[in-house]
């Protein structure tokens, strides 16, 4: 399977036009912006993406809830999901794996290599 579609939940606008352009410049994806955990939920069949790049802290709902919500609904629980946080701590990675996370990419990242490393993460785990 090949990732193309990635739906992108993010709070912060900077960080959102700086990872969209990162993302369809240098990955070649086609990328949707969601502002909130709600707005993913609300969108994710719709786009129906091939993997999720998921904010941790986000107001109202976070991103561990949005996991949550989404492994909880039949249509989008299969779908991959990779967090972005500056929460990398051992303890904190391990406890996003535990939830079904793919991995955790720390922020800031490099926009350079933001889709080399997202596209390094599907590859293993299609392993």
């Amino acid at each position: 399977m090949k990732l193309e579609r990635i739906l992108y939940v993010e709070d912060e606008p900077d960080i959102q036009a700086v990872a969209k352009l990162a993302l369809e410049m240098v990955g070649g994806f086609q990328v949707m912006i969601c502002g909130s955990g709600q707005d993913a939920l609300d969108k994710v069949e719709d786009f129906a993406p091939d993997l999720i790049l998921l904010d941790v802290m986000m107001p109202g709902m976070d991103g561990p809830t949005t996991l949550q919500h989404l492994r909880a609904d039949t249509a989008t629980a299969a779908i991959p999901v990779i967090f972005l946080t500056a929460k990398v701590q051992p303890t904190e990675v391990a406890q996003f794996q535990a939830m079904g996370a793919l991995d955790v990419i720390p922020k800031p990242f490099d926009p350079m290599n933001l889709a080399t490393r997202v596209r390094q993460i599907w590859e293993q785990s299609l392993g």
